[in-house]
């Protein structure tokens, strides 16, 4: 029987780490990542940036997660026809509102979802500074964002990390210094595996079409040496207080006995859930993405030439100009969808709402991070 950890089930990812270079000791003699600030954080050249092998949990033979073993897990939503609406709502518009967030919420607060190990998950709990959306473009490309001031959106991730310190701000300011004794937990020099309260992330991919959420399996990890403290600036994602603003959360250093997976068939049908205060996380480019960023540009220059009425620079801008020497993966398992159009459409109003639609589907991939007790 084939396995996850066949080298056809699995593919390269790059990941972003710490640099060695910028881990010191603090005044508790734990090892801390140097804080960046937010330029320098979307700075490619501030990581250390590895190739990963990422093993995909669609395969046959594939990974089938355990939260308590493996720091995730994988949920069953399609069953829930309300929240299945609301969530499809939020994928065709692209956009989270107020009203999405009351629906989505109503339908995971309270309510009860089976793990695969048979135990039970109840959400108690949805923090609402926690509740957010990413849209990621293609290839790493970031996508204009109309201003939504009500809701918290977020570009995928840069760098590997877990969300939230046990030990740090905010949870030491909300729960008195309690978090520890509280929450189940693995820091290192610390743990609570006795405790059956968790805080978790519940991750649903609204439509996965570029840079998919990947997990580190947390028994490959060595905390001691390779989980790090690290302060994130939450000025421009988070409205805080002063006393709040960093975050107290972890990045990682890379080694390679650690392990990845990714599922790469999986929609808002399912959801990830992992453990917020640990369980080490990022995104990844697939291949052909490259491509995908250029029929993105592609589309927007269609658009700008229709909404000009420059008929000969819509037909420039719908030319094919692939890279020759670019090849498919060797076993693609990510499926396309089909688009056509017109290259002499008479009508700009429908090129445009189709070339709309088309970057919406090609562009956006969205991501939930409700922590839950």
């Amino acid at each position: 029987m084939s396995t996850a950890a066949d080298p056809d089930h699995a593919i390269d990812a790059e990941l972003a780490f710490t640099r060695l270079e910028d881990v010191s000791l603090d005044d508790r003699n734990a090892r801390r990542a140097r804080t960046l600030d937010p330029d320098t954080r979307a700075d490619p050249q501030a990581y250390d940036r590895r190739i990963c092998r990422a093993c995909d949990g669609s395969a046959p033979g594939g990974l089938q997660p355990d939260l308590r073993e493996h720091g995730f897990a994988r949920i069953d939503l399609s069953a829930r026809r309300e929240l299945q609406a609301a969530l499809e709502r939020v994928r065709v518009a692209g956009r989270l509102g107020p009203a999405d967030v009351a629906e989505i919420r109503r339908n995971l607060l309270g309510r009860t979802f089976t793990l695969p190990s048979g135990e039970r998950l109840w959400l108690l709990f949805i923090a609402r500074e926690g509740f957010f959306m990413r849209r990621a473009g293609p290839n790493g490309m970031a996508l204009t964002r109309e201003p939504n001031p009500e809701m918290n959106e977020h570009d995928a991730s840069v760098a590997v990390h877990a969300d939230q310190d046990v030990e740090g701000t905010p949870l030491r300011q909300m729960m008195r210094g309690a978090a520890p004794w509280l929450f189940r937990h693995e820091s290192p020099g610390r743990r609570n595996r006795l405790s059956r309260l968790a805080l978790l992330n519940v991750w649903i991919p609204l439509q996965q079409v570029t840079r998919p959420l990947v997990l580190m399996d947390r028994r490959s990890l060595d905390r001691q040496r390779h989980q790090l403290r690290y302060g994130l600036i939450t000025d421009a994602i988070l409205p805080r207080g002063e006393d709040m603003r960093i975050n107290d959360i972890w990045t990682f250093l890379h080694h390679d006995e650690q392990r990845w997976h990714f599922t790469s068939e999986m929609d808002a049908r399912q959801a990830y859930v992992f453990e917020t205060l640990g369980t080490p996380h990022g995104s990844f480019i697939l291949p052909g993405e490259e491509r995908a960023e250029a029929r993105y540009r592609q589309l927007h220059a269609v658009i700008a030439a229709t909404r000009g009425g420059d008929a000969e620079a819509v037909i420039r801008a719908l030319a094919i100009a692939d890279d020759p020497h670019w090849r498919a993966p060797r076993r693609p398992r990510w499926r396309a969808r089909s688009m056509r159009w017109s290259s002499c459409s008479p009508r700009p109003a429908r090129t445009r709402r189709r070339c709309s639609a088309a970057i919406r589907r090609a562009g956006a991939r969205a991501r939930r991070r409700p922590p839950s007790g």
